[in-house]
C-alpha cells in the first residue's frame, strides 16, 4: 500500500511539472512595434526586426501567463536609415553598450475574459524599471499543421525619462510617452 501511495504522490507532482508549457513567438507571424509622437503632431512608429519572447502558463486562458522578452537593440527598425542609425547611437540606444532590451513579468491579474494586466520589468539602457501592460489572449486553435497556436496582444507605455533613452531630445520634439503594441502567434516549444 505504502508504495502505491509513493507511486500516486510522484505522479501527480510529475504532472503538476508537465502541465506548465512554454510557448515561442512565431517570427513570421509576430511583431514588436511601437510609436512616439514627433513635434506634438505626428505618429512616427518603427519596430524590432528580431526579438526573442516566450510565455510559460498552466492555464489554458494564460490566466498564470509568465513572460520573458530579449530584444537586440540593433534591430531597430523606422524604416528610415539615418533615423535608425541615429537611434542606434549614445543619443538613444546605445547600441554598442547596452546590446539588449529585456521584459520579465513578476504578476498577472485578470481584467475580463482574456484581457490581463502585466506586471514587469523592464531594463533598457542598464536601468530596470517596473512597468505594467495589457495583455488579451485573443484565442488558442489548431492551425493547419496541426499545431496548437494562441493569439496574444500586449498594449502599454512608458516613459522615455524614466530610463534617459534620448534625454537630449525632449518633448514635445519626441514624446515622453512610448507607446508599444506587439501582435504574436504562439506556439508550443518543441
Amino acid at each position: 500500500m505504502r508504495k502505491i501511495t509513493l507511486f500516486l504522490a510522484l505522479l501527480f507532482a510529475s504532472a503538476g511539472v508537465f502541465a506548465q508549457t512554454t510557448w515561442e513567438a512565431d517570427p513570421n507571424h509576430s511583431k514588436l512595434g511601437f510609436t512616439v509622437t514627433h513635434l506634438g503632431i505626428a505618429d512616427v512608429p518603427g519596430h524590432f526586426d528580431k526579438f526573442d519572447v516566450s510565455i510559460v502558463s498552466s492555464k489554458e486562458d494564460f490566466s498564470d501567463a509568465a513572460i520573458e522578452l530579449t530584444v537586440p537593440t540593433n534591430t531597430i527598425n523606422t524604416r528610415v536609415e539615418q533615423r535608425n542609425t541615429h537611434l542606434k547611437s549614445p543619443d538613444f540606444f546605445d547600441v554598442e553598450k547596452f546590446p539588449t532590451m529585456t521584459f520579465k513579468s513578476t504578476s498577472i491579474e485578470k481584467v475580463s475574459d482574456g484581457k490581463y494586466n502585466v506586471k514587469g520589468n523592464l531594463t533598457l539602457l542598464g536601468v530596470t524599471k517596473p512597468i505594467t501592460v495589457t495583455m488579451n489572449h485573443r484565442g488558442t486553435i489548431v492551425n493547419p499543421q496541426g499545431a496548437s497556436v494562441a493569439g496574444i496582444q500586449i498594449l502599454g507605455t512608458f516613459k522615455r525619462s524614466d530610463f534617459g533613452l534620448g534625454s537630449k531630445f525632449p518633448a514635445p520634439m519626441i514624446s515622453d510617452e512610448v507607446i508599444v503594441k506587439a501582435d504574436g502567434e504562439f506556439q508550443h516549444k518543441k
